[in-house]
């Protein structure tokens, strides 16, 4: 039997899990300005998932980079999330 599939799925899962409070956070106490922080991430992540030789572990991590790249997006939806009030203004936000 072969779990690589279930593995990665589930990782996927547990990663995306992890990722939303994590911007919520940044966003909350750094605002956006905070972005280029996913961006090394991801180009770290990403660069790490092509080093790695096992297939199931460089899956993960390119899973990683990329959610890492889509939390920058996401910090923006964020700040419009906060704007429209459905979040608390955190320290982050400049008056």
């Amino acid at each position: 039997m072969n779990f690589t599939g279930i593995i990665v799925g589930l990782a996927t899962f547990i990663i995306i899990g992890i990722f939303h409070p994590i911007v919520i956070k940044a966003e909350y106490y750094w605002g956006t300005k905070c972005w280029w922080l996913f961006l090394v991430a991801g180009i770290m992540f990403g660069a790490l998932s092509i080093i790695v030789e096992n297939m199931a572990l460089s899956t993960i991590l390119g899973v990683t980079a990329f959610s890492s790249f889509w939390s920058i997006l996401e910090l923006i939806h964020q700040k419009e999330r906060v704007r429209k009030g459905w979040f608390p203004e955190g320290p982050g936000h400049k008056r």
